[in-house]
């Protein structure tokens, strides 16, 4: 079974960081007692609606153990790999109009 050991409370400040950070507009379910439960909503520079989730544990690279997160676009039909909270922000600011 998957768990979300991993989300603790400072990777969502590095998330909440790097969303700010690129300029972005973003808020929080509050679920970051529940990681199974935690989505950012996150608007892009085009106005499109992105969810960035935690990534379970079965998802997790070792080598790559900052990689913990996975963002969605609906409308751009766009699920990301697990990315790192620079690299998620990175995605959604720079993904084509």
């Amino acid at each position: 079974m998957a768990t979300f050991a991993h989300i603790t409370p400072d990777r969502c400040t590095q998330l909440s960081r790097a969303l700010t950070a690129a300029g972005l507009a973003w808020s929080d379910n509050g679920r970051q007692d529940d990681p199974q439960y935690l989505t950012y909503s996150v608007t892009d520079p085009h106005r499109r609606a992105w969810a960035v989730s935690p990534a379970t544990s079965n998802q997790i690279t070792p080598s790559r153990p900052a990689s913990l997160w996975q963002a969605m676009c609906g409308d751009a039909f766009h699920h990301s790999t697990v990315l790192s909270a620079r690299a998620v922000a990175a995605l959604i600011r720079e993904f084509p109009s």
